[in-house]
């Protein structure tokens, strides 16, 4: 049977992102896999408790999702906010849906404090971006789930198709 794909609620439309908004992929493999019932749509931000909107967040100082998950970071709003915890329950959530799902893929939107795999925010809410996974992705990852960014949907599907997934 064919592997399933988590996938980003907001690249399915979905207005989940902090903004209220959503960001649709638009992809022949996105029309092909949600025809054939294989995309799980998660919103990690909403598992863990955050509204929508909510103010952006950002994971501080330049780090990543493995030093939050290590203790060494946290996730901090535009506003001061905390939101490191929600953060890690959203991740936790993410992992525990895509493993009763079925899902070996994921694929994530870049650039989120949760959900970024190729790149992330320094923390300095000025635009400036670093590479490193975000939270989920760090916990999809170390739980043997292969992560794509949105902008490697190709390399994704060449992996699925050559697998025969």
């Amino acid at each position: 049977m064919p592997a399933n794909i988590l996938i980003s609620a907001c690249l399915l439309g979905r207005p989940v992102r902090y903004d209220g908004k959503g960001k649709p992929l638009s992809h022949p493999a996105i029309e092909r896999w949600s025809a054939e019932g294989r995309l799980v749509g998660f919103c990690p931000e909403q598992a863990g408790g955050l509204p929508t909107p909510r103010p952006p967040a950002e994971i501080e100082n330049g780090m990543t999702g493995e030093d939050v998950l290590s203790g060494r970071a946290r996730v901090i709003e535009i506003t001061g906010g905390d939101v490191t915890a929600q953060f890690i329950a959203g991740g936790k959530k993410a992992v525990a849906y895509a493993l009763e799902r079925d899902c070996r893929y994921a694929l994530l939107i870049d650039g989120s404090p949760s959900c970024g795999s190729g790149f992330i925010y320094d923390g300095s809410f000025s635009g400036g971006r670093h590479e490193g996974n975000g939270v989920t992705a760090a916990l999809l990852r170390r739980a043997g789930i292969a992560v794509f960014s949105d902008r490697e949907i190709d390399r994704l599907v060449e992996r699925i198709d050559t697998a025969g997934d």
